[in-house]
């Protein structure tokens, strides 16, 4: 099975997991649960919760242990950006080739929406815990959860980072701050999640978290540059916003030439990193370059 192939087994996997938590019953809140659905089961790339599942294939086979925590994880992205994409914020109209969750249901149902994911995510997390009987299983699973519960509050700070200093010079250490943080901290934290619940070493966990910090600040590097010269078509968004928004890049704050330097150092560095794991870690590595690589 080539890289591709292997992606797409694996967003084809959650995307199945994810379809048996969608509410769909009648009831009173169902355009709520509609609004859910509607960010949820998209055309994402579904790249948490396959960086999770890797990074636990590592160390053992039966990913399926993972499944609770990759589920979670992608509610939580999803309401992040359902979030992100609020007038208060990045104000944006599409996401995905289609209209953002509060251009399609309104204002008020996509707060909820966004909030009610995030609190399905600790709903299955939970579940999950509340079904295991094993002490080294629980004791793993309740640190996993901390991993979640850190990673969804550096992505807020980042966030927050972002709005605040938008059409403000900043320095590159800020810049980048926001960049580890909003982007990169769920990026980290999947990948240390699979490899915790795959009973990895620390000298092992050490190595797979830098890997995930370079990613991380890879994808939102390669963000920025697309961003400044994708294409709307395959990207499924508009592009030029960041500029005309006065946002902070790597492309406003080094130039597009620049930007794209760093990206290239960035990923290499990464692909060296789980060089390390030599075949085995062959997946995590064309992640890297994909990561880079990607179109949208």
């Amino acid at each position: 099975m080539d890289f591709n192939e292997k992606l797409k087994k694996y967003a084809d996997i959650i995307n199945s997991e994810l379809e048996k938590y969608v509410r769909r019953e009648e009831c009173p809140e169902k355009i709520l649960n509609d609004s859910m659905e509607y960010s949820l089961i998209s055309s994402a790339k579904r790249l948490r919760p396959i960086l999770m599942i890797s990074s636990y294939q590592l160390f053992q086979d039966d990913y399926e242990k993972v499944f609770p925590f990759a589920i979670a994880m992608e509610m939580i992205h999803n309401f992040s950006l359902i979030h992100d994409d609020l007038p208060a914020l990045d104000n944006d109209d599409i996401r995905h080739g289609k209209p953002t969750n509060h251009k399609k249901f309104g204002e008020v149902t996509a707060i909820l929406a966004g909030d009610a994911l995030l609190n399905g995510a600790y709903q299955v997390i939970s579940q999950d815990i509340l079904n295991t009987s094993d002490d080294n299983e629980l004791k793993k699973k309740i640190r996993v959860f901390n991993e979640i519960t850190h990673g969804t509050d550096r992505m807020i700070a980042g966030e927050y980072v972002d709005t605040e200093f938008e059409g403000q010079e900043i320095s590159n250490e800020y810049l980048e701050y926001m960049h580890n943080n909003k982007t990169g901290a769920l990026i980290k934290a999947s990948v240390r999640i699979g490899a915790i619940l795959a009973d990895s070493s620390d000298q092992d966990l050490d190595i797979l978290t830098s890997y995930a910090e370079k990613i991380g600040l890879a994808f939102q590097i390669k963000d920025d540059i697309l961003s400044e010269i994708g294409d709307e078509k395959i990207l499924g968004k508009p592009v030029g916003n960041d500029r005309e928004k006065n946002k902070v890049t790597f492309v406003t704050k080094y130039g597009l030439d620049k930007a794209k330097e760093i990206l290239e150092k960035i990923t290499a560095e990464a692909t060296l990193i789980i060089d390390k794991y030599g075949a085995n870690g062959e997946f995590l590595k064309e992640l890297a370059l994909y990561i880079k690589n990607r179109e949208k």
